[in-house]
């Protein structure tokens, strides 16, 4: 079932969402509604505060094959890159946002299985942006103000 994507304003995305604690069949649904309205949005990740949901679970879409991610946790990062970041959540808004540039992180796969991740590029940028959904924050709260340089004459 396709969901509606909270927008900035609504409370939710700005709280800490709560670690699941058992992969149920309502856990399940979720990740299927959350895959489903990803890609109707096109979307390259979710997170299901983004759909009304309090919980720590992701989607990302890793090669056009969705990866659902339960209680992700990066827990090293290096490289730093700065690039232009939209979200479903602050619709028409492009900013840009400083993140590393690899990451490994660790989460919990449909079937409760703990699982180790490496990422870089597109994927590690998904994540980590994803993640901060997790932790009530947006892109609007890591917008880097560009700096403007003109030559004068």
């Amino acid at each position: 079932m396709i969901r509606e994507i909270r927008k900035v304003g609504d409370p939710i995305l700005k709280t800490k969402a709560k670690k699941v604690e058992k992969i149920d069949e309502k856990v399940k649904e979720l990740a299927r509604d959350m895959i489903e309205t990803m890609k109707f949005c096109n979307g390259v990740g979710l997170a299901a505060p983004q759909v009304g949901e309090s919980l720590r679970i992701i989607v990302v879409d890793y090669e056009d094959n969705p990866i659902v991610l339960i209680n992700p946790e990066i827990i090293e990062m290096s490289g730093e890159e700065l690039d232009y970041e939209g979200c479903l959540s602050v619709p028409g808004v492009e900013v840009p946002v400083k993140r590393a540039e690899r990451i490994v992180f660790k989460a919990q796969d449909l079937d409760g299985r703990t699982k180790k991740y490496r990422a870089k590029g597109l994927l590690a940028r998904v994540v980590q942006h994803e993640v901060d959904h997790l932790d009530g924050m947006l892109i609007l709260d890591r917008a880097v103000e560009e700096t403007l340089k003109t030559e004068e004459k």
